[in-house]
């Protein structure tokens, strides 16, 4: 289905809709919306479905599971009455609801809700493409492979306020992902909209401190509009939130500058040139920009292809004169900050150490290896990459560096939007892939697990059999000896390069200095509900 485009320049469609939704005349700042920018376009408002980082942040303002983030970003109850200790050995979690935890259609929040969200989840009808954040729970193998009913997992409702989940082992970073992962849904909701749940606002319901206003599922504004029934909705300072996808740092900058946006994220050439503004925050993302290589096209299947692309990329160059926003150069697979040795305190990834040296000759003898391997004297090869500033300055160092060093390379660039871009990844239409990935706990299995065989973002269809030993062996394990089994498949890796981490993302955002209590944290986004006009 094909739409039709009117060429009107964004900067314009974006300054006219949030002026029309700013701060009339006379206004006071209890009624004064605040304006903000996305990077692009979101895919769904589905929290089962949602793969993409744009969905995600829709989903993250207007949701809330049992437990959330406060302002300081720490795991604190959010639907559930209280942050609960395990029992059975860490493998039951039960839960009360708070009464007073409702829909923004009034309906309260019941325990009903979580397991209609988490069966949905895990049926292979629904094609979650991250139905692994519930492998932890009773029966998910079984229920995967369709030997077992979605009913049959181990989540139930006890009653209208209790939940139960019943785990088949103890996972150390588990109220991360009650936080993050396991939303309810309105179960009347699910039953009335189906597969169209969550492709535009009328389609879904938030239970967080704001409701979905205004999107249609490919329109470039909308807006969030603070939800009168959220049980917590007396501490939310600002009713209203506008939203505008701004691809283009320039742009957002212009809007900022103008006073139509009070939160942006700038960019690179941005950064560079107001590296001392007193509006910019910069801050380091749980996040890994890799290069995936496609298992299932001969041209991208070779461990030669990866270890030459791997040595002759320049990470130090691509984060200090390509970039220049403060993002830092992958040193394995594991970003800084994302886990501490249980014994020491000390980050993994300094722990690891520099696996990914540049060595030029090292790439050219690869290279060598991998024309002879495929019989071929000229190759050409397509890089696939969102069309962010990033993304496409980032593609465009590797299309020059590789084919200055490898000879009878031609490299092609082809640059997508984030949702076709994330489209072509699930259906492996691609060579060499630049994709990120975002984590949502603080700990390396989440990284390591990409390259494992049963990962539903493999993309590559790469497989190792002695890389899922080790990652399931290590995973097997507890404390200190989890920590070092997981170091170990790190090394393995990062040695065959079962893919190529290239950096880890830096993120830099203008904010007003009218507006207060905005937190970013390695994780996560700031929350528009904590926010308020100084």
């Amino acid at each position: 289905m094909h739409r039709s485009i009117v060429m009107i320049p964004i900067a314009f469609i974006i300054a006219v809709t949030l002026s029309a939704c700013g701060n009339a005349a006379g206004n006071t700042n209890k009624n004064r919306a605040l304006n903000v920018t996305l990077a692009d376009q979101p895919a769904t408002t589905d929290p089962n479905k949602a793969t993409d980082t744009n969905s995600g942040s829709l989903i993250y303002q207007t949701m809330e599971g049992l437990y959330k983030y406060d302002k300081h970003n720490k795991i604190v109850a959010g639907v559930a009455t209280k942050v609960v200790k395990p029992t059975n050995h860490g493998k039951t979690y039960t839960f009360t609801l708070k009464k007073n935890a409702k829909w923004a259609n009034g309906q309260r929040v019941t325990a009903q809700d979580f397991v209609t969200s988490m069966q949905r989840m895990v049926n292979p009808k629904t094609k979650a493409q991250y139905a692994s954040v519930l492998s932890a729970f009773k029966n998910y193998d079984a229920i995967q492979k369709s030997q077992m009913a979605p009913s049959k997992l181990g989540v139930k409702a006890l009653s209208k306020t209790k939940l139960q989940f019943q785990l088949t082992t103890a996972v150390p970073y588990f109220n991360d992902l009650v936080a993050i992962e396991y939303y309810p849904l309105n179960t009347a909701a699910v039953k009335k909209y189906g597969a169209k749940y969550g492709t535009n606002a009328t389609k879904t319901m938030a239970n967080g401190a704001y409701k979905l206003v205004g999107w249609t599922g490919s329109n470039n504004s909308w807006h969030y509009v603070k939800n009168p029934h959220y049980w917590n909705a007396k501490h939310v300072k600002i009713n209203r939130v506008n939203v505008a996808v701004t691809k283009d740092s320039n742009t957002a900058a212009n809007l900022f500058k103008a006073g139509k946006v009070q939160e942006t994220t700038v960019t690179g050439q941005y950064i560079r040139a107001n590296a001392n503004s007193k509006d910019m925050q910069t801050h380091l993302l749980g996040r890994m920009q890799l290069l995936y290589f496609n298992h299932k096209k001969s041209a991208s299947d070779s461990e030669n292809l990866r270890q030459a692309v791997s040595y002759v990329i320049n990470r130090k160059t691509i984060t200090k004169d390509v970039l220049q926003d403060g993002s830092k150069p992958a040193m394995s697979a594991i970003p800084r900050g994302d886990q501490a040795n249980p014994q020491t305190g000390q980050d993994m990834a300094s722990e690891v150490g520099n696996l990914l040296p540049t060595d030029v000759k090292k790439a050219k003898q690869y290279w060598a290896k991998y024309l002879k391997e495929k019989g071929k004297s000229k190759v050409t090869l397509n890089i696939l990459t969102d069309d962010s500033d990033e993304d496409k300055h980032v593609g465009t160092y590797m299309q020059a560096v590789m084919e200055k060093n490898f000879k009878g390379l031609t490299v092609n660039l082809t640059s997508l939007p984030h949702a076709q871009h994330v489209a072509r990844d699930f259906s492996g239409n691609f060579e060499i892939n630049l994709i990120g990935w975002s984590t949502n706990w603080f700990d390396s299995a989440d990284y390591l697990g990409l390259a494992t065989k049963s990962n539903s973002v493999n993309f590559t269809h790469w497989n190792d059999t002695k890389y899922n030993q080790l990652y399931t062996e290590a995973n097997a394990k507890t404390g200190l000896d989890r920590y070092n089994g997981l170091m170990t498949a790190d090394k393995y890796l990062m040695k065959i390069k079962g893919y190529v981490p290239v950096y880890q993302p830096s993120e830099a955002k203008l904010i007003s200095h009218q507006v207060g209590g905005l937190h970013y944290s390695l994780l996560k986004e700031a929350q528009y509900q904590y926010a308020y006009w100084k």
